[in-house]
């Protein structure tokens, strides 16, 4: 039987956790055992408590540190464990773990190493904010250019990488991933694939984008285009 690891990046999620979690120990993929991994970043609340209780393997940043560090963090944890693949989500309950069995299957029947839960084929993009539906289109847009090939959703929160893709994924960004992550898998030679997940505006908590994210992540992925 395959391991699987569950990624699940959280700072201040102690609102959406345990639910996230009891619909993430119903999901059922054939040959394959879940093992839900929480990195919590620093968070001020419940957060590794309700992990803990949900059955979560936690890894703990003593502070903050941004959603790139977290998911640097879970991906090692994850190939240390053991893990055959790994299936990512955000912790806010806008994806739906349900859709867990259709993002792995490209990586677990080999065909592909590295899978983008695109939105926009999923129909759930019309459910997004206008200003995060804009800026979506525009940094999508923006990445599909400098990789050269078709991408619907550059920034999703729920992705699958197979366990060379996340053991040699590099993230040179603490704030951000989305973008430097895939650039950096593609240039290494992964195959990627999209495919269509739900989605819904999160009920809990506050994004941690803003009108900031262009000035962080422009140059994050700058620095990933001059990166040998």
């Amino acid at each position: 039987m395959r391991l699987v690891a569950v990624l699940i990046p959280a700072h201040d999620e102690e609102a959406t956790l345990g639910e996230l979690l009891a619909r993430v120990g119903r999901v059922r993929v054939p040959g394959c055992r879940l093992l839900p991994l929480v990195v919590d970043d620093g968070s001020g609340d419940g957060t590794a408590r309700v992990a803990r209780e949900g059955g979560a393997m936690v890894v703990r940043h003593p502070g903050n540190r941004g959603l790139g560090a977290a998911v640097r963090t879970g991906l090692r944890a994850a190939v240390r464990v053991g893990a055959d693949a790994v299936a990512y989500l955000d912790a806010d309950l806008e994806y739906f773990p349900e859709d867990i069995p259709a993002l792995l299957e490209p990586v677990l029947s080999g065909r592909a190493d590295y899978v983008l839960g695109s939105r926009f084929r999923g129909g759930g993009a019309r459910r997004m904010r206008p200003h995060r539906l804009a800026g979506n289109l525009l940094f999508t847009a923006l990445l599909a250019a400098l990789a050269r090939r078709l991408i619907t959703d550059g920034q999703t929160g729920m992705r699958a990488f197979s366990r060379e893709a996340a053991a040699r994924a590099e993230i040179v960004h603490d704030y951000n991933y989305a973008q430097v992550l895939t650039l950096d898998l593609l240039r290494k030679g992964f195959r990627m694939e999209e495919v269509p997940v739900r989605y819904r505006p999160r009920r809990h908590g506050e994004s941690f984008i803003g009108w900031r994210y262009p000035l962080k992540v422009l140059p994050a992925i700058w620095r990933e285009l001059r990166s040998p």
